[in-house]
């Protein structure tokens, strides 16, 4: 009979966090799959916690992948780990859970942390439809092709972003999106968690003068619908205040924007003042 797949989340920082589960799978298993061996170790001696690894990740999972599947149907369990979070999530643990079903293992979920939604949460951005994105390429191409597919997307938006490439990601947003709402959430479950709420050119602006520290979770504002014109709510905004510009009233600038562009008349004016 073959063993199953435990896919166990740990702690993203807080490690008071990590379940009373979690910490039970990892002793009973027959053995852990780690991202890295080095990270997973550090938890392990923290909780007194002597099962033995193997490491699992994206330069090695093929063969590794192969050799644990092969244990497991030889009825040994495993504890799939990540560094920090929920295993298979932007991360080569998905992997080895899809060759884990192709070959009738069953998989077992033991849920833990995940940034994604500990971001999500404390953001304060809209979360009933939302699209996980990842890491964008290093390439600024492929970024940029990736950034023009989600460009009309009115989800929110959440990215993984390092320190050394967030401003050349920001400034490729704030030139595909224009200038939106994000939230910046760092140091997550950490003594010094913070959530900073701006605009692409805000953050930017911040940046130049004390650069970014610490890995990044973007949680971006997504697209304003369009009327049958074509307009947002972010270009009938701006024609209202064209027309205030003009010596319009906000009221009436209002008025006149929502005529032109289809928004209601309440909405430009509460953006307008």
């Amino acid at each position: 009979m073959a063993g199953i797949l435990y896919v166990v989340g740990t702690p993203i920082g807080n490690l008071g966090d990590w379940s009373p589960r979690a910490k039970e799978i990892l002793q009973t298993a027959d053995f852990i799959a780690a991202e890295d061996t080095r990270v997973t170790l550090k938890l392990l001696n923290k909780f007194e916690i002597s099962t033995p690894m193997v490491s699992y990740h994206e330069h090695n999972h093929k063969l590794r992948g192969e050799q644990i599947i092969s244990r497991l149907l030889g009825g040994e369990s495993c504890a799939l780990v990540t560094d920090a979070g929920m295993p298979a999530v932007s991360d080569p643990g998905e992997e080895l859970v899809r060759l884990a079903h192709q070959n009738q293992i069953t998989v077992s979920s033991v849920p833990g942390p995940s940034a994604v939604i500990t971001a999500l949460a404390i953001s304060g951005m809209p979360s009933g439809r939302f699209s996980f994105e990842g890491f964008l390429s290093t390439t600024k191409q492929s970024r940029k092709e990736h950034l023009n597919m989600l460009r009309d997307d009115p989800r929110t938006l959440i990215f993984y972003e390092a320190p050394h490439k967030l401003i050349y990601t920001l400034k490729d947003m704030l030139e595909v999106f224009g200038n939106r709402e994000i939230a910046l959430c760092k140091e997550l479950t950490k003594l010094h968690e913070t959530v900073i709420h701006t605009t692409f050119s805000g953050a930017l602006a911040d940046f130049e003068v004390t650069p970014p520290k610490g890995e990044y979770v973007l949680i971006i504002k997504g697209a304003e619908p369009k009327t049958d014109d074509g307009l947002t709510l972010e270009q009938a905004i701006t024609l209202a205040k064209e027309y205030q510009k003009s010596g319009e009233s906000a009221s009436n600038a209002a008025k006149l924007a929502a005529k032109e562009s289809g928004f209601k008349k309440s909405d430009i004016y509460k953006a307008l003042i």
